[in-house]
């Protein structure tokens, strides 16, 4: 964390300063502030300003090479707002600044969400088994009630093509591949191939969060049952296949057995204590609360290996020139090849 008035990358003072004060300042009493960066890389930056006991979050895209298109700060801005009236938990959308003269580029700013975030399995080592069955529960829940908001009725009916989402996906995660892989993975091209000779209807569209896990909410654990407060980093987040979001959730669900899934770093070992749901069970609890049917779980399931290899590959991509050893620390080339072995099978399973 910086010192009061301390430059900090991406986040230039002055202009900022003066922002701050005219936009926020009725409501938060800005004086020295300091920032936090608590999340970077290629996705959007997030940093935690703190001032006079407060605090706010700030969103921004990353510092250079990317397109304004994939960290588009309005199309975040506009989910919040749509979504924070509604029973889905979201933080709360405070200020967005489309006035480049300001940091460079286009930002928002929304409220601090006080709670947890449980990425690794250390963290979900002191819940207690009924939290834990708990948190599985809320988890489903807090997904069918996105899924259940009309895109309309919030204002939202344009935010994506909905239609032929399941073609789109796999297209473009397939491009993904090309761009990021670091070796010949010819059953990844089979994977490709028969999703795309798999894709089933899509019944209905909703809101997709785009990368659904148990990582991308913050939670309250201070009362005994924990509690969703938010959901956050909704990059991805469009219209299409709401059992896109389910697929890709039980991708990254680790079953207390599942030995395989352990070679996955991916939240790795989050779920995998007892007291958790299993994945078929989540996937029981999503179809009776929704009342979608899952007769084609096994193509969306396949899909979220798919993608969910292609972002570890995209991974793995980061640490060339000279990193290569690190990348093999990681286990990536494993855990690619599993996930793309995961989703052969399933896609193959009854």
């Amino acid at each position: 964390m910086s010192g009061d008035n301390v430059e900090v990358v991406g986040l230039p003072r002055g202009r900022l300063d003066r922002w701050l004060a005219s936009t926020l300042g009725d409501r938060f009493e800005f004086g020295h502030w300091r920032a936090e960066v608590i999340s970077g890389g290629l996705s959007n930056l997030t940093y935690r300003l703190t001032f006079g006991g407060q605090s706010v979050i700030l969103r921004r895209p990353p510092l250079g090479g990317v397109l304004p298109s994939a960290h588009d700060m309005r199309r975040e801005w506009r989910l919040l707002t749509a979504l924070h009236p509604t029973s889905v938990p979201v933080p709360e959308p405070l200020a967005l600044c489309t006035d480049d003269s300001v940091i460079g580029v286009t930002f928002y700013v929304m409220s601090d969400v006080h709670g947890v975030v449980l990425r690794s399995a250390e963290d979900t080592r002191g819940l207690e088994v009924h939290q834990r069955t708990k948190l599985s529960e809320t988890f489903v829940s807090t997904l069918t009630r996105l899924h259940a908001i009309t895109p309309d009725e919030v204002g939202l009916g344009d935010f994506g093509r909905g239609k032929q989402f399941n073609e789109r996906q796999v297209r473009r995660w397939g491009r993904q591949w090309d761009r990021v892989r670091q070796r010949q993975v010819d059953d990844m091209h089979r994977l490709m191939d028969e999703l795309t000779e798999r894709i089933p209807p899509v019944n209905d569209i909703s809101i997709v969060h785009g990368d659904y896990r148990l990582d991308n909410m913050i939670v309250d654990l201070q009362d005994g049952d924990p509690r969703v407060e938010a959901v956050i980093d909704w990059e991805m987040s469009t219209l299409g296949d709401p059992l896109g979001d389910l697929g890709l959730a039980l991708t990254y669900w680790h079953d207390l057995d599942d030995q395989e899934r352990a070679l996955i770093p991916a939240a790795a070992g989050v779920t995998a204590r007892p007291g958790f749901l299993t994945a078929a069970e989540v996937a029981d609890r999503y179809a009776a609360l929704s009342g979608r049917d899952l007769h084609h779980l096994n193509f969306y399931l396949g899909m979220g290996a798919m993608k969910l290899a292609v972002i570890l590959e995209g991974v793995g991509a980061r640490f060339r020139a000279g990193h290569m050893a690190k990348r093999d620390e990681l286990g990536l080339d494993d855990a690619v090849r599993a996930l793309v072995g995961r989703g052969l099978r399933q896609l193959k399973s009854k």
